[in-house]
C-alpha cells in the first residue's frame, strides 16, 4: 500500500522560525540547501523568492495543492484543539498566543500552497522521504530536518535515524536536526547511539544551542559534518 493523505497532519512553519531553528547565517542562505520532510513549510518559497538556492523533500509532495489544502482544512481545528490543550508545554514569547500561533502557521501553509505548483516544476518540491533520497552525493551544501527525526523517537528506531542521518549526510556535506526532543518533551533517547556511531564513522557531531524555544526545552540543534572535508 503507498503512501496515503489520510495518515498526515499537515503543520508548516515560517521562513523566520526556520532560520532561527536552524541558526541560518545569511552565508548559510547562499548555500545550495537540502529540507528533508518539509512539509507545507514556508521556508522554499521565501528563500526561493529571495533568489535562494532550495529543494524540498517531503512524501506529501506526490498529491498535488487542492489535496493538500484539503487535508490542511480537514485537520487544522483538530490540531488547534491539542495545542489549546497542552499550551503549558509550549513558550510563548515570538508568538505570544494559541490563536498567533494559528495565524502564523496557517500564513506559512498558504504561501507554500500558493508557490507549490509552480515550484514543483521547477524541480523544488520532490516527493521522497528518508531514509532513502533521490538525489546524487553531494549534491547539496547543507540538509535540514525540522520535526521529524528524533521528535518521533516512539515511533521511529534508533537504526532509522541513523540511517536517515547518514543517508543526508549522503547528500549534503554538513546536517542539522530541530529539535533534540521528542513529542513529550523529553531528550531523544537516539541522541547518545547516534552521536557514538556518527563519531566512529568520522563525522564531527555537535548540540548547538539556537536562537528559538517555543516546544519547552528545544532550544537546541544537532550538528554533523564530515571530517574528511569532503
Amino acid at each position: 500500500m503507498g503512501f496515503t493523505l489520510d495518515k498526515v497532519v499537515p503543520w508548516g512553519r515560517s521562513y523566520d522560525e526556520y532560520v532561527s531553528m536552524f541558526d541560518l547565517t545569511e552565508s548559510d542562505l547562499e548555500l545550495h540547501v537540502l529540507g528533508c520532510g518539509d512539509g507545507p513549510a514556508a521556508f522554499n518559497s521565501a528563500l526561493s523568492k529571495r533568489g535562494g538556492n532550495v529543494v524540498s523533500v517531503d512524501p506529501i509532495y506526490v498529491f498535488d495543492a487542492a489535496q493538500i489544502k484539503s487535508r490542511v482544512s480537514d485537520t487544522y481545528e483538530t490540531v488547534m484543539t491539542q495545542m489549546r490543550k497542552n499550551k503549558n508545554d509550549y513558550v510563548w514569547g515570538a508568538i505570544p498566543s494559541v490563536e498567533q500561533l494559528g495565524n502564523v502557521r496557517m500564513s506559512a501553509m498558504e504561501t507554500f500552497l500558493a508557490d507549490f505548483e509552480k515550484g514543483k516544476q521547477e524541480g523544488r518540491y520532490i516527493a521522497g522521504e528518508l531514509p532513502s533520497l533521490p538525489f546524487e552525493s553531494g549534491q547539496f551544501d547543507i540538509a535540514l530536518s525540522s520535526h521529524f527525526l528524533f521528535l518521533y523517537s516512539a515511533h521511529l528506531s534508533a537504526e532509522f535515524h541513523l540511517q536517515a542521518l547518514q543517508e543526508m549526510l549522503r547528500v549534503a556535506r554538513e546536517v542539522r536536526v530541530f529539535p533534540l526532543l521528542t513529542l513529550e518533551g523529553a531528550l531523544s533517547p537516539h541522541l547518545p547511539f547516534v552521536k557514538e556511531h556518527l563519531d566512529n564513522y568520522s563525522f564531527c557531531v555537535e548540540v548547538k544551542r539556537v536562537p528559538y524555544e517555543f516546544q519547552r526545552g528545544g532550544n537546541e540543534m544537532l550538528v554533523i559534518n564530515d571530517r574528511s572535508g569532503r
